[in-house]
């Protein structure tokens, strides 16, 4: 019997045969109909040995020669061909095949192919390379390389080592399969053979083989997301799918254009998608996630997001990762105690899970992805990652009655609509007496006065329901909630000494942007960030006083600071003419908005951009003046709106010619804005930044 499971080094010897040599073969196992399985997998694996590679058809020295970098400016390498091959099984168990060609083009991209390394958690996936093969470019002087005509590169023959990979705030033992190259130089080239099982993320089975665990967590279904987009330049990237005949499957490409065909072999269907000439994407400053706008492909074979609600509502129901025990109601009795409407349970509960779950995530073995471990688990060590938490507060809300679930959404970037699994991050779901559900979120809330993080919306997600749900969306959150308002009143003396005092309020997620500076950092820091914030403006600024209350008792009211200041000099004072700048203006906590550091330099875009959130900004300052002064320059008064963003902002003097007011109004209306959305928001940015440049200038009026 002929075995089927050939090595990188095999295969590559069956690649160079010709293909006669293929037909005698599938001739030879048609006679005996007890090889038709073998047959069937040894037909697919010399499709993909022999059509899949025909696009690299020609010796690799001759198609290494061809490349010059002079036809790849900026770029430090060059991908000859990137190439997949994922053989599906029917409990959805995934064999992939990657074959990969790199060029070195400069100094700086031999130093990053020096390591070949890929990245696995051994819960949920097996890695192995196969295969390192270096051709030695002629010119940079090697030997026995290029020069020697097909198949004359060297093996690497260093061993493969596995380490565990760097990692912060989560521990799930995620580790690196790694092999030194060596010393490479501009010319030369690495060919990389890769096999890879398994699937991205960990769940709790029953290990009855040793492929076992690397079935996927919907078993029976496959589904990948393959990107067709790198930082270095790819000729041609290739990724082919068999998968049993009898599977349906979705897919699409987005983003742009890619050669496609689905054709059946015997009992499987062989879908193939190739593109050529790659070329990294130019990025934008403050762009949406490279993944929402770059060439990618979903595959799944999930019916619906239906099904993936369901599956994930019924995986954590079995396993028991809401079940509370008596020392979990004793404790949500005991937070309750003040509650007295629905609201004022379910916030307490969800900032009670926010502040006293610390983020951190350590390896349980079986039990991390997409099952949610036990609230049992997650009360006692009082820590975990986002799953954690929002396991810990569905538990904690059904203890006290309510009806609660979990839900996944990808934060950072888009889901869509392929029931791909697209998912980074795990919220809560509550059922209020409106009969609607509401998110919660404790791993985005701890010391911010929302219960769902507005620094999340416009983002997908998946409810897990007993009934199953479609993907939705968060919804936008208005300016308002996330205002900053400072008002000012100051004196200036005839030298140009700056004095006075300013109220900062704020709100939503500008509030939590002001809180950090305390929720961030040791109580006897405190004062010392609010003075920092005042010698930002100016180095000579002194804090006379300041007021904050208790930071920590932030589910009460809004952040409110009373802050009185001192500036010797701060205007600069000549003859009868003062030179100065609005001390509010000048961007005292630019901190909390955002878009005030982003460049705004080009005044078109071509991809999506976003914000932090939405959010509001009011100042209003009042200067009594040394005298009676007249205005001779000032920025230039402004009004405009429109559905992206509004500014409306000017400096007046008043009637007696002894107070000079500034006042600014700022609407930014959504955190995700479309390329069209961009030169309304860049106006309203440029006007702010206005405002804190440029400066007033005023003559003493002599009569």
């Amino acid at each position: 019997m002929l075995n089927l499971r050939i090595s990188a080094k095999k295969s590559a010897l069956i690649c160079e045969k010709p293909l006669i040599s293929r037909k005698l073969l599938i001739l030879f196992l048609l006679r005996n109909q007890k090889n038709k399985a073998m047959l069937r997998r040894l037909s697919l694996f010399l499709l993909f040995t022999g059509s899949l590679f025909t696009a690299f058809s020609g010796p690799v020295d001759e198609r290494l020669k061809s490349i010059n970098a002079a036809d790849y400016p900026g770029a430090n390498l060059v991908v000859v061909f990137d190439s997949t091959f994922a053989d599906v099984r029917e409990t959805g168990l995934t064999y992939v095949n990657i074959h990969r060609l790199y060029k070195v083009l400069t100094p700086a991209g031999a130093l990053q192919l020096n390591v070949i390394k890929f990245d696995y958690d051994p819960l949920s996936a097996y890695v192995d390379i196969k295969k390192v093969v270096v051709y030695r470019s002629v010119e940079a002087g090697g030997h026995g390389g290029m020069d020697e005509g097909s198949g004359g590169g060297s093996e690497v023959t260093n061993p493969v080592l596995d380490y565990p990979a760097p990692a912060r705030a989560i521990y799930w033992g995620a580790r690196e399969k790694m092999i030194e190259v060596g010393r490479l130089e501009p010319g030369d080239a690495v060919e990389v053979w890769l096999f890879r099982k398994g699937f991205t993320y960990a769940l709790l089975t029953d290990e009855q083989g040793d492929d076992d665990r690397y079935i996927p967590p919907m078993r029976g279904h496959f589904y990948d997301i393959v990107t067709f987009y790198s930082d270095d330049p790819i000729i041609e990237k290739v990724y082919r799918a068999s998968i049993p005949a009898d599977k349906v499957l979705q897919y699409e490409f987005y983003n742009g254009e890619v050669q496609s065909s689905a054709v059946r072999q015997g009992d499987m269907m062989v879908y193939t998608f190739s593109k050529k000439d790659i070329k990294p994407l130019k990025r934008e400053p403050g762009m949406v996630d490279l993944s929402d706008v770059a060439p990618k492909l979903l595959l799944s074979t999930s019916p619906d997001w239906y099904a993936k609600s369901k599956w994930f509502y019924q995986v954590n129901e079995d396993f028991g990762s809401f079940d509370w025990t008596p020392e979990i109601k004793a404790k949500v009795d005991e937070i309750l105690v003040i509650a007295k409407t629905e609201m004022d349970s379910v916030s307490l509960l969800t900032h009670w899970v926010a502040d006293e779950v610390r983020y951190s995530g350590i390896s349980m073995g079986c039990g991390e992805g997409y099952t949610l471990h036990k609230g049992e688990m997650t009360f006692t060590d009082r820590c975990g990652v986002c799953k954690d938490k929002a396991g810990m507060l569905v538990t904690m809300l059904r203890a006290a009655g309510f009806e609660s679930y979990a839900a996944m959404t990808m934060a950072g970037s888009r889901i869509d609509y392929i029931p791909a699994d697209q998912f980074n991050h795990s919220v809560t779901l509550v059922k209020l007496s409106d009969g609607q559900y509401h998110l919660l979120d404790p791993t985005w809330v701890p010391f911010i006065r929302e219960l769902w993080s507005s620094a999340e919306q416009q983002q997908n997600f998946l409810r897990g329901l007993p009934e199953g749900s479609d993907l939705a969306i968060t919804p936008v959150s208005p300016p308002e909630n996330h205002y900053i308002r400072i008002f000012g009143t100051s004196t200036l003396s005839p030298e140009g000494t700056l004095e006075g005092e300013l109220t900062i309020r704020a709100e939503g997620q500008s509030d939590g942007a002001i809180r950090r500076m305390f929720t961030g950092s040791y109580k006897d820091q405190w004062d010392h960030n609010l003075e920092m914030e005042l010698k930002r403006i100016n180095p000579a600024a002194e804090m006379l006083s300041v007021d904050y209350g208790d930071p920590y008792d932030y589910q009460k009211e809004p952040i409110r600071i009373v802050l009185k200041y001192r500036i010797p000099f701060y205007a600069i004072v000549k003859g009868d003419e003062m030179i100065m700048k609005s001390f509010i203006a000048s961007g005292f906590l630019r901190r909390s908005i955002g878009n005030l550091s982003m460049d705004t330099h080009a005044e078109m875009k071509v991809y999506p951009f976003r914000d932090r959130c939405s959010r509001q900004v009011q100042l209003t300052e009042s200067i009594t003046l040394p005298g009676k002064y007249q205005i001779i320059y000032r920025p230039e008064a402004e009004t405009f709106s429109d559905t992206t963003a509004s500014f409306e902002g000017s400096y007046e003097m008043s009637l007696d010619g002894n107070t000079l007011r500034m006042s600014q109004l700022a609407n930014y209306n959504k955190r995700i804005y479309q390329p069209q959305e961009w030169p309304s928001f860049r106006k309203a940015t440029l006007a702010q930044t206005k405002f804190i440049d440029e400066p007033v200038i005023l003559k003493k009026d002599s009569h």
